[in-house]
């Protein structure tokens, strides 16, 4: 026993220096079996994800076939004739019945098909393809905003917790969360864009715009998102750094002399960190598909703009390519969140089961 806790003593003088034995073989066997239960962690989400999206299908597939008004009414208008409205339905397919439709699609967007447009009677992929990249552009830029910015204030208010800063970012914080995306979206027109004419109106920048163009159309939308996120984040920010701040890892590395700026940079934010990645993670689908009000208020054909025009039209294939397709984005933002918070947190790495 005492030869494995101190495996060099057998030649005290000139002798080579040996390590523990089986310190390397324990050290790598809990690195093993912490890299097994990772694994088999992000499998198990990535199946929950996998019938999470599938149920998500259903939803909305059923629940778009329940909405009021007739896809071929909605196409023909008020004036086309039963038989005309009929005939349309026929072509269309929505008098099948609702198994075999649904069938019909989920089948179709196995193989990469997200069906035809009622509205525009052509392929969903191109509209869908063009508003999301138009929805990640804008909350791209909000996110290399907000997400600095909030993390910077919530770790500011931590580590002065109990002051007048601490009170200001968190006032200010809660404040701008609870103002209406459509009122800080009027307000930054009015003052920006109309009196002091430094941003345009209109997120939409026109084809072919350069990259400078496009970012300066996108300003002025991007407002009230980082105003409705960065309280949110700030908050999760602070209360993990608190709470890392008080642990006894933090009490210990500040006892061993260690200045403040490295406790902090080394041992507080690695682990202040994680439920705020958590907390981004789940606001990704928001900012991709949940922004209606911003893009319709800046004139931006964005997927949130696209769903509800599609829902407004009757066009349920791209209304629910467009609901599916938000949801794989939301899967996906999650799983790199787990990711990331498996990679920064010790104890799943390692298996650690305190």
């Amino acid at each position: 026993m005492l030869n494995g806790i101190v495996g060099y003593i057998g030649q005290p003088f000139g002798g080579r220096l040996r390590f523990p034995s089986g310190a390397f073989r324990v050290t790598g066997h809990r690195f093993a079996e912490g890299g097994g239960r990772v694994a088999t962690y992000l499998v198990r989400r990535l199946g929950l994800a996998l019938i999470t999206l599938w149920l998500l299908s259903v939803i909305v597939f059923f629940a778009g076939q329940v909405l009021p008004g007739d896809p071929g009414r909605a196409i023909l208008g008020n004036l086309a004739t039963p038989g005309a409205v009929a005939t349309l339905d026929h072509q269309l397919g929505v008098d099948r019945p609702l198994l075999t439709q649904y069938w019909s699609w989920i089948s179709g967007l196995l193989h990469g098909d997200m069906g035809l447009s009622y509205q525009f009677r052509s392929p969903v992929e191109p509209f869908i393809h063009a508003a999301v990249v138009n929805s990640v552009k804008l909350a791209g830029l909000a996110f290399v905003v907000v997400v600095p910015l909030g993390i910077l204030g919530g770790v500011i208010a931590a580590l002065n917790v109990g002051r007048g800063i601490d009170r200001v970012i968190s006032v200010t914080g809660l404040s701008a969360a609870t103002v209406p995306e459509f009122v800080s979206g009027i307000v930054v027109i009015v003052i920006f864009g109309v009196e002091l004419k430094w941003f345009p109106v209109s997120a939409s920048a026109g084809s072919g715009a350069s990259a400078l163009t496009q970012l300066d159309h996108l300003i002025l939308p991007a407002i009230p998102l980082v105003l409705v996120l960065f309280g949110y984040i700030a908050r999760m920010a602070r209360a993990g750094t608190i709470e890392a701040l008080e642990s006894d890892y933090a009490r210990t590395a500040t006892l061993k002399g260690l200045p403040r700026s490295v406790v902090i940079r080394r041992h507080v934010l690695r682990n202040s960190l994680l439920p705020t990645i958590t907390v981004i993670a789940t606001q990704t689908g928001y900012l991709i598909g949940g922004l209606v009000i911003v893009e319709t208020l800046f004139n931006y054909q964005g997927i949130g703009k696209l769903i509800f025009q599609a829902a407004q039209g009757k066009d349920f294939p791209m209304l629910e390519a467009g609901v599916l397709t938000i949801g794989v984005v939301y899967m996906i933002a999650t799983l790199i969140a787990d990711v990331l918070y498996t990679l920064l947190n010790p104890r799943l790495r390692l298996g650690s089961t305190g």
